[in-house]
């Protein structure tokens, strides 16, 4: 089994470091309300303004700093630091802040974006660092509007891409554990809400351009939610798995061209459905009939992808964020 290295921490962190900062190729999240809001993405994200756009600017900074907490020190840790000092700082948080009470902004990065700024948030606490004070305003306007929207969503976002709500959940769920347990409790309840009486799941997947499993990531929230109860639920859920059946989520999915940034999502799918079937084997147990599938599947799509995780800018303004989780968890 595959684990995170210095090696693998020195590769993702030069990569992420060299586009956090780089404004250009840019992929705003904005509706114009007038004029004055044609401006450059720095302005309007004085932080979050690299990396080809919000969310994964706000993953990468999770990433590094988990990085440089796991490896203080390599000789990049420093330079991570430096630059969290300049960038994760109140004022610059407050512009970051003021973009969410502009006009028809509620719906601004949902849910993705909203799960990796708290991730980000949690992470700068275990941190000695003044970073996590000052992101604080704006992890819990992100918590609130979980809050205010968790409860109106009729049905569950079950797509691979931004907008699933499984994995925006489970990100969110971990911040909210020792942050915010009403949280806890309405991403639990909602969760068996949408998925409780899931059964036999077909997994139609992967779509063309999806980065995310919708069964696993489903599967992989239930962990939490479930508790010693999740081996049941799976059971029943994926009563195959055994047998490797459905085979689509057994098998790592093909990347035909990484420069397409859509298609270079299924080198993400490959990654994130290596951490889902990781989770997912530590919660059934060892003596459980699907956990060395499990295991095996997870080494077989990590070894699909961790080549790729840097070669192309579609891929690498994200992928080694996928790969940490794959590597090392939340």
């Amino acid at each position: 089994m595959t684990h995170l290295t210095p090696d693998h921490a020195t590769r993702f962190a030069t990569a992420t470091l060299s586009h956090l900062g780089r404004e250009y190729p840019y992929k705003m999240d904005l509706v114009l309300n007038g004029p004055e809001d044609a401006k450059p993405p720095r302005e309007h994200h004085p932080i979050f303004h690299g990396s080809f756009d919000w969310h994964s600017c706000v993953h990468g900074w999770w990433q590094i700093l988990r990085l440089a907490r796991r490896f203080p020190d390599l000789a990049i840790a420093a330079e991570i630091r430096a630059r969290a000092d300049a960038m994760l700082v109140p004022d610059k948080v407050a512009v970051e802040l003021a973009f969410l009470a502009r006009p028809y902004s509620a719906a601004f990065e949902r849910p993705y974006g909203w799960g990796w700024l708290l991730a980000l948030h949690a992470e700068a606490e275990r941190h000695d660092a003044p970073w996590a004070a000052a992101l604080a305003p704006l992890a819990a306007a992100f918590a609130q509007r979980f809050h205010a929207f968790l409860p109106k969503l009729t049905y569950p976002l079950r797509v691979g891409t931004h907008f699933n709500i499984a994995f925006a959940l489970l990100l969110a769920r971990d911040w909210a554990e020792t942050r915010d347990p009403a949280l806890v409790t309405l991403i639990d309840a909602r969760a068996r809400d949408w998925f409780g009486q899931d059964r036999d799941c077909q997994a139609w997947e992967p779509g063309g351009d999806e980065f995310l499993s919708s069964a696993l990531s489903e599967a992989h929230l239930m962990t939490a939610v479930l508790g010693s109860d999740f081996a049941g639920w799976f059971n029943t859920f994926l009563p195959r798995a055994a047998d490797q059946h459905p085979a689509t989520l057994f098998t790592p999915a093909t990347v035909s061209d990484r420069s397409d940034g859509k298609i270079a999502h299924l080198d993400g799918l490959n990654l994130s459905r290596a951490w889902n079937w990781r989770t997912i084997a530590a919660a059934l147990g060892p003596d459980h009939p699907v956990t060395p599938v499990a295991e095996a599947t997870a080494q077989r799509h990590l070894a699909a992808a961790l080549p790729h995780v840097t070669g192309d800018y579609m891929g690498e303004h994200w992928l080694a964020t996928f790969a940490l989780l794959t590597l090392d968890g939340l």
